[in-house]
């Protein structure tokens, strides 16, 4: 199964998800659409695994595919050493019933504490 493209260019749907992740470690929680959700998930799990690393390497791969330098200092400062004993599993998507306006299906994106 491939990558959902969202109605959207290749370009537009990276910049999505890069924006996406750099909010859901500013926020540590996102709402958006389940498809969306579905998505990002992966990214997001994989920039927890480097955070876990923490070597300078790690933060500078981190920090190419975020667009904000403080969500990566949270990332790898506060949330990576909170997942070291844990193997995998960060985040958890939560379903929360269809938008009003145009009934789409919403998800909240959350970091397991």
């Amino acid at each position: 199964m491939g990558q959902a493209k969202l109605g959207r260019t290749t370009s537009h749907r990276r910049a999505l998800f890069r924006n996406m992740v750099t909010s859901l470690f500013a926020a540590e929680r996102i709402e958006t659409t389940e498809a969306k959700a579905k998505e990002v998930q992966p990214i997001a799990e994989k920039m927890v695994t480097l955070a876990k690393r923490g070597d300078l390497h790690a933060r500078r791969q981190a920090a190419s595919y975020m667009t904000n330098e403080d969500a990566v200092k949270k990332l790898f400062d506060v949330i990576g050493p909170r997942y070291v004993d844990k193997a995998g599993g960060y985040t958890r998507i939560v379903k929360l019933g269809n938008r009003k306006g145009d009934a789409a299906p919403m998800a909240l994106l959350e970091l397991i504490h």
